[in-house]
């Protein structure tokens, strides 16, 4: 029996970027850690050897969180290895910017299949194995709010996930369970350089008054204050953390 009485936080797509800073975060907040990720082992496991080089606890534990398998099958290993949890972070998403007109099926398909069917699968499981008290933050997107070209499939996955969120908020009445979610603007990440030229990451740099992109911390400070007790009041809510962008 695990008589570890730190509370127990999965971070989805933590093997880098956001997730990776999330998974920091909570961890020097006291949290023991499960560091999931898709398909990247060596960099979660790098994630996890940080945290435990700085007397944390973590695991990296595999699952694509569009299969509902292996999103059982995670909580499955955090339950044995940790024990039950007490904060789901959805951040594990697809980003891929294509005109309306250009996305192929497949595309649209992967970018529902991660951040919604993904998102959906999480909170079922969430719903009946989170401990009562629990907080889950989810993760949408500023560019919804800006209607940004490029971004047509992307923007509606994550209108899907504020939807999904909102709703699931009320849905868990009586268990003390708080859903909100986290819009970023653009942040520093390789996700975000990638493909990108010189002149558009500095577009976007300029966007908002504060003219800077937002950095992965930036990101897990919020999640941080949003799983605290110092947070008790927000649920259901949608937080744009873009630096006033839109």
């Amino acid at each position: 029996m695990n008589q570890d009485t730190r509370q127990v936080a999965i971070v989805t797509g933590a093997s880098r970027g956001i997730g990776a800073a999330i998974a920091q975060r909570l961890a020097e907040d006291g949290y023991r850690i499960v560091v999931n990720y898709a398909a990247n082992a060596s960099e979660a496991h790098r994630v996890v050897a940080t945290l435990h080089a700085t007397g944390h606890t973590a695991i990296a534990v595999q699952a694509d969180v569009s299969r509902p398998d292996e999103v059982r099958a995670m909580f499955d290993t955090a339950e044995r290895e940790l024990g039950k949890v007490d904060v789901l972070v959805n951040n594990a998403g697809v980003l891929k910017t294509m005109a309306l007109a250009d996305t192929s099926d497949a595309l649209f398909e992967q970018t529902f299949g991660v951040n919604v069917q993904g998102t959906f699968n999480t909170l079922r499981e969430a719903a009946t194995r989170l401990n009562d008290g629990g907080r889950i933050v989810n993760f949408s997107t500023t560019v919804l709010a800006m209607k940004l070209p490029g971004y047509a499939v992307y923007s509606a996955s994550k209108a899907a996930v504020e939807a999904l969120s909102g709703v699931f908020a009320k849905e868990l009445r009586g268990r003390q369970i708080r859903v909100n979610t986290v819009a970023p603007g653009p942040v520093a990440t390789e996700l975000f350089f990638t493909g990108k030229t010189q002149e558009q990451v500095d577009h976007f740099a300029k966007l908002p008054p504060l003219e800077r992109l937002g950095e992965p911390g930036d990101i897990a400070r919020i999640v941080s204050f949003l799983v605290s007790e110092e947070s008790g009041w927000i649920n259901g809510q949608v937080l744009r953390a873009n630096g006033g962008t839109a």
